[in-house]
């Protein structure tokens, strides 16, 4: 690896959520219910890798689109706050949004304000001289940085990007499969075609690995070079859980800081496990972030436990 003031660099998936606790992730009769208190919170995808990657001592940059609006205004504060280095393109659409009904079980159903249009991207003058500053960059699957790729690969920097809920099919995710070196996503969609669809990713692109996480049923790991998909039980989570927003970002983050030390991938997903099952007993977006002690204390209970 060269030398680099970022260990990580984070491009794209910065926003705010409103959370919306409900008793069931469906509509109910009538026209209006009352709820719990609606809070907003600082989030997304982006938010929650890089936020997770500095809580956990990693050198992080963030990059994005922000809108000059209060959504934009109580992300600066916040990263100020934090104290996460955030550089941002105003973007004349404004900040994105999303709503995300939490139900009892913690679990979710998220409407994402896709604001940005199809056109837009990230300024080369904007971003590039941040990735050549860093190590490894993730590239949340917002759009308007696809284009990094070209100079990513020139760079020979690694990178990684987290598809969620993809289909197997949708051309825009498939983009981001393809070109990045590790691959994470969800299971929900492709239960039926899991193993067909993590090989597609490694035979069509250049993927390392990939790994679907599957909630409470654990994840599925396909390494290159070996023939079959493993599967991973989840762990138990060590408080109750109250909401599952931001947990794929929390696996993603301690995953892959495991990797970067050199553990093998069991090691990796055990990480990943106890920062997602962690993530899952805060409520809100990103609201608390698992710290590299907590995570190495928490991987040794986890253990001890399963032996």
């Amino acid at each position: 690896m060269n030398q680099s003031p970022y260990d990580v660099l984070v491009v794209g998936g910065a926003g705010v959520d409103t959370v919306v606790p409900v008793e069931k992730l469906e509509v109910p009769p009538g026209d209006s219910l009352h709820v719990p208190p609606v809070y907003d919170y600082v989030a997304h995808t982006g938010n929650g890798v890089a936020l997770g990657w500095h809580a956990l001592g990693l050198t992080t940059k963030f990059i994005d689109f922000l809108g000059d609006d209060p959504q934009g205004h109580a992300v600066l504060a916040a990263y100020a706050g934090h104290g996460l280095d955030f550089s941002h393109v105003v973007s004349p659409h404004g900040t994105p949004r999303g709503v995300n009904l939490v139900d009892a079980q913690g679990r979710r159903f998220s409407f994402y304000d896709s604001r940005h249009p199809a056109d837009l991207r990230l300024p080369r003058a904007f971003y590039l001289p941040h990735l050549e500053r860093a190590r490894h960059v993730h590239l949340s699957i917002v759009g308007h940085n696809r284009d990094l790729y070209e100079d990513v690969h020139r760079l020979g920097v690694t990178s990684s990007t987290d598809l969620h809920d993809w289909d197997g099919a949708d051309p825009h995710h498939r983009t981001y499969a393809l070109a990045s070196d590790y691959v994470f996503m969800s299971a929900a969609a492709v239960h039926d075609r899991l193993p067909e669809v993590l090989h597609g990713i490694l035979d069509e692109g250049r993927a390392r690995f990939v790994v679907a996480t599957d909630g409470a049923d654990g994840c599925h790991v396909l390494v290159r070079g070996e023939a079959g998909v493993r599967h991973f039980p989840a762990v138990r989570p060590e408080r109750p859980v109250v909401d599952s927003n931001g947990a794929g970002d929390a696996f993603v983050t301690a995953f892959l800081h495991a990797y970067f030390e050199g553990r093998p991938v069991e090691e990796c997903v055990l990480a990943g496990s106890v920062s997602g099952a962690f993530a899952c007993g805060a409520a809100g977006t990103h609201t608390e972030f698992i710290d590299l002690p907590g995570l190495r204390a928490a991987c040794a209970r986890a253990r001890a436990a399963a032996e």
